[in-house]
């Protein structure tokens, strides 16, 4: 035979680039003949013969068109022909092939066997495959078994009758060489690889257990021959990503694998590089003489392949079943009624017509098959049947609400929940109940939990609501009860005004928390939580107190200069106070401030306990007793009791007012209210030099004395007097005509301003009517005095109008009086 060595040149292989052409030749042929010359070729070109024992066989067995090249060409970055997928399923692999692989560490030796159960040879020609498999175990340091992850603990899928006659052959022909055997099961399903691999290695040891073995052999363990170990892998097809990253895992196991602690079983018995290729010859003609190996009984291996094809065509048969296509559409929107009984008699028949064709096969084989369509009917069924659980738990779990809204309304909250969870819960197991499938016990517990949950989660979210509603309106009448109260008394500001609030506070709270005390029965709460409630309302109460008092402290200084000049501009009987003269401003000024420095002194802190302070005792010796002669003492006005952040016995979140603000609103308070004393002073001061028109009796003794020889004068010559009549007489006409008076009410500035504007004009008019009274005839005496009475102008009125911005007249038995502009 001529040397049939592939050249393969470098490519893409899974995401890496192979650095080196791939090497590889066909072993063996499909009929069996050994490739001599082009073993030969393969070995110089890949050098073996100088890597010594450093060198390693890997091989594969497993189902014709079940990947075993694809796993090869992306572990070892190999080149071996792959199955096209599209043209359809058959033999790719013919014999056997042998490839180096790719930048592993030592030289590695890859072999892709011909695939089992191909249709190519038929059911009778098997020689080969197990003459092929045997060769595998006896060269190979390391054996792939590819397999389906569906295919665990069938008989035939998963090779055990193959692997029963070459554990035979093995043990009969050659000496014992551990040799490693790496099952890589296929297209992973959701079942955990830790329960796979004790179902595969159980079935191991069980061939391995019921193999006839030689007496030298006959109580050696499997372990000394083989070292078993199992790998899963994800679907190529389906998820070829995440296959890559598991294969590229597997690679790095088999770096270094002839190591000890390595992939690789015992060396003890491996044959040095150069004599590979004899070695090799002599292991496949051994093989070839041996007329013992066969395969199970034909008769098993028909019912295995014809039973299974049945299920297959049973399952295509009921997933195509109009009737079912209907329940599983069904089901996908709403709860169906009847689907148990429905479905199971589906099921049913699907399983009675696969009992009726299979009937002829062996029954053991027909038995696993019917479970194995069962299984498969099952998880076909099972997805629908969890959607009607899930639906009728969310249409038990909606009717719930709409019937507890209701209960609501005619019983307390615990009896209406209580009684409606049981009634719910019992249509739940009934709606369960119907979905049931007869040929299986699935239990339906974990929905009905989840639905008890989210029933349990809603009664939670209803009380929570209608709790805090209670709350909620509890709170707003506790409020209402307290705000405007409260305000009107600290208004008051008296030695009474926090005993009145804390007995205010006391009662509204008292009657309040008994109101939801009473309300919250109903709800069978336990006792922590009621009394938490209970206790969140009395805070409330005092949080709309303490708040009330806080929005009154921000404004203690307009209260404070509203009191003030409500005492100082009014009298007893609240009417506008009028300075005539008689009042003691200085003493009506400290009463009026020391109300102000009460209510201060009533705002600087909040006293809902009973615990007694010195605050107003405190103010009132630094605001208002300060001016007192017995404290001019310089040791007592060092110690300022106002140079503080706190109160003496107030706890500091109780404090308003500092004694620090209070000082300084102290001292904004007086300059601000200073300007009305000043006023009241100074209509009280104007009233009196109204009212005292006269000189003092000292300047009228002077005159009298010193004018005693005019007056004398006087006397001797009454021309004299006469003349001082007329100009008594023009001067009376001109102060009446200038209303003189009233012009120096407004100061004497401002009235001698007035009054040169004025005087020419009057001194005119005064001068013309003499002069048309002499020429007019006599004029009734009442006309006369009506043109004598003064006419107002527009200075005057001007001057009117700026007098009454200062003090205003008002005529009494006693004069002109004054009264306070702030009272007006």
């Amino acid at each position: 035979m001529s040397p049939r060595v592939l050249w393969i040149s470098s490519r893409w292989i899974g995401s890496k680039e192979m650095e080196e052409p791939c090497l590889s030749t066909q072993l063996i042929d499909g009929d069996g003949v050994f490739n001599v010359s082009g073993l030969e070729s393969f070995l110089k070109e890949v050098k073996l013969a100088e890597c010594g024992l450093s060198y390693a066989v890997v091989s594969i067995m497993g189902p014709q068109s079940s990947g075993k090249s694809t796993l090869l060409n992306h572990l070892f970055r190999t080149n071996f022909r792959e199955m096209d997928a599209f043209r359809g399923r058959s033999q790719t692999t013919k014999g056997i092939w042998l490839a180096q692989a790719q930048n592993i560490e030592p030289c590695t030796l890859v072999m892709d066997l011909e695939g089992t159960d191909g249709r190519e040879r038929g059911e009778d020609d098997t020689a080969f495959e197990k003459q092929s498999a045997l060769f595998a175990l006896a060269v190979s340091d390391i054996v792939l078994i590819n397999m389906w992850c569906h295919d665990i603990g069938r008989e035939q899928a998963a090779n055990k009758p193959l692997l029963k006659t070459v554990f035979q052959v093995m043990m009969r022909l050659f000496s014992p060489r551990k040799t490693t055997m790496l099952f890589v099961i296929r297209d992973k399903s959701k079942t955990p690889l830790e329960n796979l691999e004790p179902i595969l290695r159980e079935d191991i040891q069980k061939i391995w257990d019921g193999v006839p073995k030689p007496h030298a052999h006959k109580e050696t363990p499997l372990s000394d021959f083989f070292n078993v170990q199992v790998v899963a892998l994800n679907s190529y097809e389906e998820k070829e990503e995440l296959f890559r990253e598991q294969v590229s895992s597997l690679r790095d196991r088999f770096q270094h694998s002839i190591a000890p602690g390595g992939l690789a079983g015992d060396r003890r018995g491996v044959v040095p590089a150069s004599g590979f290729s004899f070695s090799s010859q002599q292991f496949w003609k051994v093989i070839k003489e041996n007329k013992d190996l066969d395969l199970p009984a034909h008769k098993v291996m028909v019912a295995t392949v014809r039973c299974e094809e049945i299920g297959n065509e049973k399952l295509a048969s009921f997933t195509a079943d109009e009737e079912w296509q209907q329940f599983e559409e069904a089901v996908q929107s709403d709860y169906v009624p009847g689907f148990g009984k429905r479905i199971s008699s589906l099921l049913d028949r699907c399983l009675s017509e696969y009992d009726m064709e299979a009937i002829y096969f062996d029954e053991g084989v027909r038995t696993s098959k019917r479970q194995q369509l069962e299984s498969k009917l099952l998880q076909l069924v099972n997805p629908a049947y969890q959607s009607l659980l899930g639906h009728l738990r969310a249409r038990t779990l909606e009717a719930f609400k709409d019937s507890f809204e209701k209960a609501l309304e005619k019983d307390g909250f615990a009896v209406a929940a209580r009684n409606s969870v049981r009634i719910f819960l019992e249509k739940f197991d009934l709606g369960s109940e119907d979905a049931t499938i007869q040929q299986v016990n699935w239990d339906s517990s974990k929905v009905k939990d989840k639905l008890k949950r989210d029933i349990e989660a809603h009664v939670v979210s209803v009380r929570a609501t209608k709790l805090s509603e209670l709350c909620a309106g509890y709170e707003g009448k506790l409020t209402k009860a307290l705000a405007e109260p409260v305000e009107a008394l600290l208004d008051s500001a008296s030695e009474d005004t926090w005993p009145a609030i804390r007995k205010l506070l006391q009662r509204e709270t008292q009657a309040a928390v008994s109101g939801l005390e009473s309300a919250i029965s109903t709800f069978e709460l336990d006792e922590a939580t009621e009394k938490e409630l209970l206790s969140r309302l009395e805070n409330h109460g005092k949080g709309v107190v303490e708040s009330k008092a806080k929005e009154e402290a921000a404004r203690v200084l307009i209260r404070m200069k509203d009191r003030f000049t409500m005492l100082f501009s009014r009298d007893a009987d609240s009417m506008p106070r009028v300075w005539t003269g008689k009042e003691d401003i200085k003493a009506i000024t400290k009463t009026a401030r020391s109300a102000s420095m009460k209510l201060l002194s009533t705002m600087a802190a909040i006293r809902l306990d009973e615990d007694g302070d010195n605050i107003d005792t405190t103010l009132s010796l630094a605001l208002v007793d300060t001016a007192r002669p017995g404290t001019t003492d310089r040791s007592i006005q060092s110690l300022d009791p106002l140079a503080s952040s706190t109160w003496e016995r107030v706890p500091e979140e109780r404090t308003l007012i500092s004694p620090v603000q209070c000082k300084s609103l102290w001292r904004q308070f007086k300059a601000e209210t200073e300007y009305t004393v000043t006023q009241a002073i100074a209509a009280q001061e104007a009233n009196k030099r109204n009212n005292n028109w006269l000189p003092p009796p000292w300047a009228l003794a002077a005159m009298a004395v010193l004018g005693f020889n005019e007056f004398m004068t006087l006397l001797r010559n009454p021309l004299y007097l006469g003349v001082m009549f007329v100009v008594f007489l023009v001067g009376k006409a001109i102060w009446v005509q200038l209303d003189i008076a009233n012009e120096f009410r407004n100061g004497f500035l401002p009235a001698m301003l007035s009054l040169s504007t004025k005087f020419v004009p009057t001194i005119m008019n005064i001068l013309k009517r003499l002069a048309d009274e002499g020429a007019a005839p006599a004029a009734p005496e009442r006309q006369r005095e009506m043109e004598l009475q003064p006419k107002p102008t527009r200075n005057s009125s001007n001057s009117n109008v700026t007098s009454a911005g200062s003090s205003s007249i008002t005529s009494s038995e006693n004069g002109p009086e004054y009264s306070s502009p702030i009272a007006q």
